[in-house]
């Protein structure tokens, strides 16, 4: 596939991609149509003209020199965009990027598409008109990767364009776009909320019920007209405010002079920021920016540019400061992003997108404007002594402020490309706002909103480590311990995998390793409570048990395998016995496949993401088998092989249970327990076993075992293992010759002897 061809980017390339980079890749004509050859390529601005014959037809760059486009990874989309001598866009080529986890399983078709409906667009054209971006159909199931290209691809166009001067913009100018009014610091006073919503300092979007699932009926999409949103049509469904905070008067009024101060230490000069707050029951942050570090259901749109904000440049607030301030559910700091062409005294709008699932996997969009201006007596003419500092560089002055100190705000822009996310993804890596101030971090927040989850899965653990430290009067009860052990592996599939989705992975291990490598970061791994806590318990039980306290309990595609071969052994499916010689030859497999993804994370993590494919999780546990057919045939072929040979997988190729495996090894105690008869003569346990984890000498191998217990269901039986039936019998036949003593009986003095009775 192209995306894993993509993917394999040395890292070095990954740094320090320019257009050249890439240049052989791409033919003229995909990105100019009808070009037939690139020229030189210049240095500044790094563009390369494109040639038809002779005749300059437009240019070619790499959206990543000029933008940020840091996707779900945390690492660049790159893309080749070509542009035509008017600055419109008239070809788009993705060359490299690192998101497997987000675009694996994804049409390539899809994603293309999807670049495709940016062709035609001209930035300046519609900057003048007012028009904006266009409004493109996300790629469910790649969100935030779609919005990233889409916004690179955008707001890269605009700044190529005006630096060559196209669309009558003088080069590297701003052309008709540039403002003539600037922020005043000094102008305003603190007000109330009602007195700011008034006069328009904040803006308010109230949509109800009614009017979005309206707005999703008239977009013509008939999938989304049969998902109405649940509610009475004049239920709030949003109550959206913004407000351009770097205003000192503004930003004062709402969030009080300490809050304000702090906010300041975040801006470098002339850096903006915006406050943004809403009630009901849509939440504008969403929950994807925990994973991906991006917010993807709001983004800042004026003219040509469009901002989209991330979680390192975001500080949660507790409470409006002004006076007669409702108490809101959401409310959020979003520094403008430096280097970003963003006016503060000309018009903006924020874009709410609204998000509706059609599918497990499958999603409709539609967006809401809430326009702002922020009003004339906030600001003030240009004049020769502001223009040297530029628009909005009173922002950092006045009461209670300064400008922001450079080396902070210089961490804040680069704190998320240390970030190393769970499962291959990004997180937040530092939150530095949070952590120094009096926010909780964004961690912390995470775990307070999974409280219910954290227990039960508290609660799981509590009742595994019971069951083995009190395994021996379980298993004696073969009956109890049979349906104990079923209702657990239920929980484990439908609640931990199916509805809480904390499957472990082989990316787990990959990712934890190469973290090591390039700056572990405990608040990365601290972003998953379930998958947190999963890995701590799975390191515990390693010393006690080896892996199979994970592999045969806590696994939830362990949990189907078994499960599943549970119902065919009730509905008499033949039962396959691999012969040992065969079986001792094929488990090795799973420690090859798991070495293999290790080294290959050691060149590129994104690429042994990819291959960590041969694990079944995603698809049958996480997205529940709705992917593209070649995901689900191949996870609906290894549960059909287990229904003839159990745990097929775990035997045999799951990497997971490998690398479990190998540190396993340094397990303190032996909790199996073993006759000396075992292996000679008596075979049962070695028959038996669902995983054939015992050798036929009788040792049992730890690497392979799953700690079902069935062994020591056997261990302790008198009806099935021969060495207690044994035992049993002598002991029947001593109580029954005690029985035989026979009675003594006195003789009688006036007759014979009373003879006993015979003793049968």
């Amino acid at each position: 596939m192209l995306f894993a061809a993509l993917s394999w980017l040395p890292a070095s390339a990954q740094k320090a991609a320019t257009f050249d980079t890439f240049v052989n890749q791409v033919a003229p004509g995909e990105v100019v149509p009808g070009a037939d050859r690139f020229g030189p390529t210049q240095q500044s601005p790094p563009v390369a003209q494109v040639f038809r014959g002779d005749e300059l037809v437009g240019y070619a760059y790499l959206n990543s020199q000029y933008v940020n486009a840091d996707g779900y990874s945390s690492k660049p989309i790159h893309i080749i965009v070509g542009l035509d001598t008017t600055g419109t866009i008239v070809g788009v080529k993705m060359v490299a990027h690192s998101e497997p986890i987000v675009l694996i399983g994804i049409p390539e078709k899809r994603v293309v598409d999807y670049m495709a409906a940016f062709i035609g667009y001209n930035p300046l054209k519609a900057a003048a008109d007012g028009s904006g971006p266009p409004r493109v159909n996300l790629v469910s199931g790649a969100t935030v990767t779609a919005l990233v290209m889409g916004e690179s691809i955008t707001r890269s166009a605009v700044r190529v364009a005006r630096l060559l001067g196209l669309g009558g913009t003088g080069a590297g100018g701003r052309g008709a776009e540039a403002g003539t009014r600037s922020i005043d610091a000094g102008a305003g006073e603190l007000q109330g909320w009602q007195s700011l919503l008034e006069e328009g300092g904040v803006k308010h979007l109230h949509l109800t019920v009614g009017e979005v699932n309206r707005k999703f009926l008239e977009s013509g999409d008939p999938v989304a007209a049969k998902f109405p949103q649940a509610g009475a049509a004049d239920e709030p469904f949003i109550d959206l405010y913004v407000a351009l905070v770097s205003q000192p008067a503004i930003g004062r009024s709402l969030l009080g002079d300490s809050e304000y101060a702090s906010m300041q230490q975040m801006l470098a000069p002339d850096q903006q920021a915006i406050l943004v707050a809403g009630d009901g029951i849509y939440s504008f942050k969403g929950s994807g920016y925990v994973r991906g570090g991006i917010f993807d259901r709001i983004e800042l749109i004026q003219g040509a540019e469009t901002i989209r904000f991330r979680d390192q440049l975001h500080r949660r607030v507790g409470a409006i400061a002004a006076e007669g301030a409702p108490p809101l559910k959401e409310i959020g700091i979003f520094i403008i992003p430096e280097g970003s062409e963003f006016d503060p005294a000309a018009p903006w709008r924020l874009q709410l997108l609204v998000q509706r699932a059609t599918g497990a996997l499958t999603k409709v969009f539609e967006s809401f404007d809430l326009p702002y201006a922020i009003p004339a007596r906030y600001t003030k003419s240009d004049s020769p002594a502001v223009a040297e500092s530029g628009p909005g560089r009173g922002a950092g002055v006045g009461p209670g402020a300064g400008p922001g100190p450079g080396p902070r705000a210089g961490h804040a822009s680069t704190a998320g490309q240390a970030a190393v996310g769970m499962g291959g993804t990004t997180a937040d890596a530092n939150q530095w706002f949070d952590e120094e101030d009096e926010g909780d971090p964004l961690w912390k927040r995470i775990w307070q909103s999974k409280v219910v989850a954290i227990a039960m899965l508290g609660i799981m653990l509590v009742v595994l480590t019971l069951i083995f430290f009190f395994q021996d009067a379980l298993v004696k009860h073969e009956k109890v311990y049979d349906r104990v052990r079923l209702a657990y592996l239920a929980t484990t599939l439908f609640w931990l995998g199916w509805v809480a989705q904390a499957q472990l992975s082989v990316v787990n291990v990959l990712t934890f390793f190469s973290s090591l490598r390039s700056g572990f970061n405990w608040s990365s791994f601290l972003i998953d409570p379930l998958i947190f806590i999963l890995w701590c318990s799975v390191a515990v039980s390693l010393l006690f048990w080896g892996r199979g306290a994970f592999c045969g309990w806590l696994c939830p595609f362990g949990a189907l395998q078994e499960l599943s071969n549970r119902i065919a052994k009730a509905l008499k499916v033949p039962q396959l016995k691999i012969p040992w010689a065969v079986h001792e030859r094929l488990w090795p497999i799973k420690y090859i496949i798991f070495l293999g993804l290790f080294a290959v994370s050691l060149g590129s993590l994104a690429f042994a993401e990819q291959l960590a494919e041969v694990e079944p999780f995603k698809t049958a546990i996480i997205l529940h088998f709705m992917r593209e057919w070649w995901f689900v045939l191949f996870a609906v072929s290894l549960i059909v092989a287990g229904l003839f040979v159990e745990r097929f997988f775990c035997r045999y190729m799951c990497p997971l249970g490998a690398a479990l495996a190998i540190p396993g090894r340094m397990r303190m105690f032996n909790w199996l327990k073993r006759y000396r008869e075992c292996g000679n003569p008596c075979m049962r346990c070695f028959k038996e076993c669902p995983v054939e984890a015992i050798h036929p000498e009788g040792h049992i191998n730890p690497n392979e075992c799953i700690q079902c217990l069935h062994c020591q269901v056997l261990y302790h039986s008198e009806q099935k293992c021969p060495v207690k039936i044994q035992r049993r019998l002598k002991r029947e036949k001593r109580e029954a010759f005690a029985q035989r003593i026979p009675i003594e009986v006195l003789p009688d003095k006036e007759g014979p002897a009373a003879q006993p009775d015979a003793v049968t």
